[in-house]
């Protein structure tokens, strides 16, 4: 049986780095990821001892490069799916934007995103 929410966008965000995995839920492996620590985006920033937004803001972007890459910038079909608000409960408040960063990067890029709240699911 096949998991309706297939393609998954998760983050690991801590002072100093900030990374974005997208993960196949069918056979939990991770099909891209991006990240600070990565000696390319870690050069291009000047992010000092701490990522801010803007370092998110590129880790969204470059995630969604490689998603093209691959060719799931549309999760098959179906969307590749992020609970906003469990991520950002998980990282504290402080995180709020950073989160919003790496969404709206990969939105931006054109990511199909389905967003999840707490409601009814899907908005």
């Amino acid at each position: 049986m096949a998991v309706l929410k297939r393609y998954v966008l998760r983050l690991f965000i801590s002072v100093k780095y900030i990374t974005a995995n997208v993960v196949d839920r069918n056979n939990g492996r991770i099909v891209a990821t991006a990240s600070t620590v990565e000696h390319s985006i870690k050069n291009a920033l000047e992010c000092g001892r701490s990522c801010n937004a803007k370092a998110a803001a590129v880790v969204g972007e470059v995630l969604a490069m490689r998603l093209r890459v691959e060719g799931l910038e549309q999760g098959q079909g179906r969307g590749i799916h992020v609970h906003v608000n469990k991520e950002i409960e998980k990282k504290g408040f402080k995180n709020r934007t950073k989160v919003w960063a790496v969404v709206n990067g990969l939105k931006n890029n054109g990511v199909n995103l389905i967003l999840a709240d707490d409601q009814n699911g899907v908005s």
